[in-house]
């Protein structure tokens, strides 16, 4: 039997993109993205829901997708992420294991044009003002698998 470990997002990040090196020198750069999806609650209304996607893209080979992605993203941006799931484990410095789960990216297209940017008006350069932002309300929506007429 064969295995497959693939993920395919569409979301806004949610804060900027940070690029850092390798102690070999190779560019990483970490991003979140956040998306939406609808369900019905207990009582039959529907419920928005937001899940936050850790994001790592690496320079590798001649496709510089850590750098690329940190130069043209910026919070807000609409992306389509292709990659794979990881789970990795290390000990803290207060000695606690810890763990997380992160989308190692293959691909990331971007969404929108340059000159396009959050739908408050805010320059996409600008440096973000905060950590952490919901989706934006324009975010793409999931399907309501009761709304699928197979």
């Amino acid at each position: 039997m064969s295995n497959l470990n693939k993920a395919l997002l569409i979301g806004r990040l949610t804060k900027d993109p940070e690029m850092r090196y390798t102690p070999s020198g190779t560019a990483v750069t970490n991003f979140s993205i956040a998306t939406n999806r609808w369900s019905s609650g207990p009582e039959g209304e529907r419920k928005e829901f937001t899940d936050y996607h850790n994001i790592v893209a690496y320079n590798a080979g001649k496709r510089n997708l850590a750098e690329i992605v940190a130069q043209y993203t910026r919070k807000g941006a609409l992306v389509f992420i292709e990659g794979r799931i990881q789970t990795r484990s290390w000990e803290g410095q207060d000695g606690q294991k810890r763990r997380t789960t992160e989308i190692i990216a293959n691909d990331v297209q971007f969404l929108e044009s340059r000159g396009s940017g959050p739908s408050d008006g805010t320059p996409r350069s600008r440096p973000a003002q905060s950590d952490e932002i919901p989706a934006p309300d324009d975010a793409p929506r999931d399907v309501d698998p009761d709304e699928i007429p197979f």
